[in-house]
């Protein structure tokens, strides 16, 4: 009979090892449905009236929307381009959005580009997440 004893050992620490991970990442990660860590900030932007207007080709919007991370459910986003990504939605050409992203907020300021959290939160009056 051989001695398994190592080949035991190092199996039960690759298993910990794995379920640690599974721990660590499945908990910041959050599961599908759970509240994201900027939810309550999100959603007080959207109650205040603003409205981030993109397109899902552009990498500007992209980026600001991986910002909010799971919370991206909660934008006040308009989709303004066509499916063909070839031309802009009526409710975009009407509102006379040229660039991409674009905020508007209720006091009739408007933004372009990729904007900072501090920026979304002094604009809308939003408290960021500490």
């Amino acid at each position: 009979m051989q001695n398994n004893t190592p080949a035991i050992i190092i199996g039960t620490v690759v298993l910990a090892l794995v379920a640690g991970g599974v721990v660590i990442f499945g908990s910041s990660n959050g599961a599908p449905g759970s509240p994201g860590k900027l939810d309550s900030f999100t959603q007080c932007i959207k109650d205040s009236g603003a409205i981030f207007y993109g397109a899902f080709w552009c990498p500007h919007c992209q980026a600001q929307k991986k910002m909010f991370g799971s919370s991206v459910k909660l934008l006040p986003y308009v989709e303004c381009s066509t499916p063909d990504g070839n031309g802009q939605l009526e409710q975009c050409r009407a509102k006379d959005v040229t660039n991409y992203p674009t905020w508007d907020f209720p006091d009739g300021t408007r933004v372009t580009g990729e904007q900072q959290l501090a920026v979304l939160a002094e604009k809308t009056k939003c408290a960021l997440p500490e």
